[in-house]
């Protein structure tokens, strides 16, 4: 038998589904995420990429030292000019690290040689590590107090160099 509707379901409303909670609990989820972002702090070493241009090259008077960094598994080298002619190698020392102290000297006495010049052209083997790398760019960028010291003139005073080759390339890496 068919029975009779009551009341009780027949006047029921159907409710709409209450949104404010689950957007707020969205909107604070955002809030924080932007928050911790913000500590973050990304470190990064300035590099240059070569650019290639289709203009004629200024002439100038002095000679550029065009110098090359390459680093292999066993040694790094130093090269010079266009044809890249080595002009220093240096390998490992007993312990299996890089001999940095040799490069130093040779770089120092090439900031003497070439004062106004900053740029070094890194070009690192696939099988280096990051960390060699990192010991390596810190070793040609800047001259430490217990280094020699190199001076300049300018405006006609002397003027203390304090960088070695500061603007570093990366060119050619092999992958």
């Amino acid at each position: 038998m068919y029975r009779k509707p009551s009341r009780k379901y027949k006047n029921k409303k159907v409710e709409r589904l209450n949104l404010i909670p689950i957007l707020d609990s969205v909107f604070i989820f955002i809030f924080f995420l932007l928050m911790s972002a913000n500590f973050v702090r990304i470190y990064e070493i300035g590099s240059d990429v070569p650019i290639i241009s289709n203009s004629t090259p200024p002439k100038q008077q002095k000679e550029r030292l065009d110098l090359t960094l390459k680093i292999n598994a066993s040694n790094i080298s130093l090269h010079s000019g266009p044809n890249e002619r080595r002009i220093f190698s240096a390998g490992k020392t007993a312990d299996g690290e890089y001999d940095l102290f040799k490069l130093r000297e040779k770089l120092i006495d090439l900031k003497k040689q070439y004062v106004d010049e900053k740029e070094v052209i890194f070009i690192p083997n696939a099988n280096i590590s990051y960390e060699e790398l990192i010991k390596i760019m810190d070793a040609v960028r800047d001259i430490k107090k217990t280094d020699p010291e190199v001076w300049t003139k300018r405006d006609g005073q002397d003027v203390k160099v304090l960088e070695l080759f500061n603007n570093i390339i990366f060119g050619d890496t092999q992958s």
